[in-house]
Order: structure tokens, then sequence, then C-alpha cells
């Protein structure tokens, strides 16, 4: 590739990732239904032919966050994983981090519920949606790995038949769980329990699941 063709290249995706983070900011502030790409365009000062130009439509813009979000939260699983040595103790770090990451980028979360009710009714080769789902998907054997960890030193149960069934479930749990934290707040504070007293309970005990089960003294 010539350098005036890999620096066209680089402008191209540095117009995209700018649209992205103009995207993020109109669907924080105006919320996904209201917002318009001419919101977007205005936000990222460029013209709304441009921003159709890298986005057919809000969907793409929004499939390109969360993009952006899933490869961000495999980073801060690795990143948790990394902290401890026994795969049960990694499953709990992963729960905790994912509360984290929910909390400090309530943009980003926001996005993964909308395409949880929202999931894409066609997945073309090649397409956002196909980038999407590896992303999804590379977030999850994260989990896989640490409860085959697990299951091999003995902190999991082995008779676990489907590693990445129970990562599912575990995610399922724990999105569920960090939603409820977010909406239920006054609820919480009006029965003196705090949310993260809620989430840190609520971890702890889907864990228990995955614990070895104790053999029964003769």
């Amino acid at each position: 590739m010539s350098d005036l063709r890999q620096r066209r290249e680089e402008e191209k995706e540095q117009r995209r990732e700018a649209i992205v983070d103009a995207a993020e900011l109109v669907f924080t502030e105006s919320g996904f239904d209201a917002a318009k790409m001419e919101d977007v365009a205005r936000q990222a000062r460029v013209s709304r032919a441009l921003v159709y130009l890298y986005f057919r439509n809000k969907a793409e813009l929004h499939l390109a966050i969360c993009a952006r979000a899933l490869t961000l939260l495999r980073e801060r699983f690795v990143a948790a994983a990394a902290t401890h040595a026994r795969g049960h103790d990694q499953v709990l770090a992963l729960g905790r981090s994912y509360f984290a990451f929910a909390d400090e980028f309530p943009c980003y979360f926001q996005a993964l519920t909308r395409l949880e009710a929202h999931p894409p009714e066609q997945i073309a080769p090649d397409s956002i949606e196909q980038t999407v789902m590896d992303c999804g998907l590379a977030v999850h054997m994260v989990t896989v790995k640490c409860i085959e960890r697990g299951m091999r030193d003995g902190s999991i149960r082995a008779d676990l038949e489907h590693p990445l069934l129970s990562a599912l479930s575990l995610w399922a749990f724990t999105h569920g769980l960090i939603q409820l934290a977010r909406t239920k707040r006054h609820f919480f504070s009006r029965v003196g329990i705090g949310t993260e007293r809620f989430v840190e309970y609520a971890i702890e005990l889907a864990a228990r699941g995955l614990r070895p089960v104790p053999e029964k003294s003769a």
C-alpha cells in the first residue's frame, strides 16, 4: 500500500471514529429514539451526507458503539481475571468488573442493554452485525476460560457439562442484576441496602453454584 493510500485509509478511519464519538454523546444526551442522524452530524461537525456514507442508519451507529463497548469490556475482563490464580476467584472478579464497567461507562451499558432487547435480525458476513457478534463471543470466551481453569484447579465443580452455556447464564444473570441495581436505587435505599452490597451479595450467591459439591460422608 502506498503512503498516500495508507494516509487516506487512516483519515477515513479517523472520520468514522469521530462520528461514533459524536453518536455516543448524542445518544447519551437525547436517548436513542429521540436522536437524529443530523444531530450526530452536527456534533461531529461533518455533513449529514458524510454520516450516511459511513453508517446507513442509527441502528448501525448503535452497533458501532456496542462493538466499542464489548472490546473494552473484554479488556477489562482479561485484566480482572489476571489478578487471580484460581478459576472461581476469576469468575467472581469478572462479575465485579462488569458492575464497575457499567458504573464507569453508562453509555456503553445502555447500548448493550438495547442490543439485548433488539438483537439484529440478519447477520451478513463482514457486516457490523457480525463484528458485534464476534466481539460478544470474545467477551464470553474470557468467562469460559476462567470456568475451565476452575474445573481444572478444583475451585469449580467438574460436572459442568457446557462451560459456554454456564458463561452465557452468568452473563444474563449479571446483566439483569446490574439493570436492577441501577433502576431500583431508591428502593434499596429505602430498605437500607446499598446497591454495591446487593450486587456483591448476588454475585457471590450465583458463584456458589459453581463450587464443587462436598462429598457426603458415609
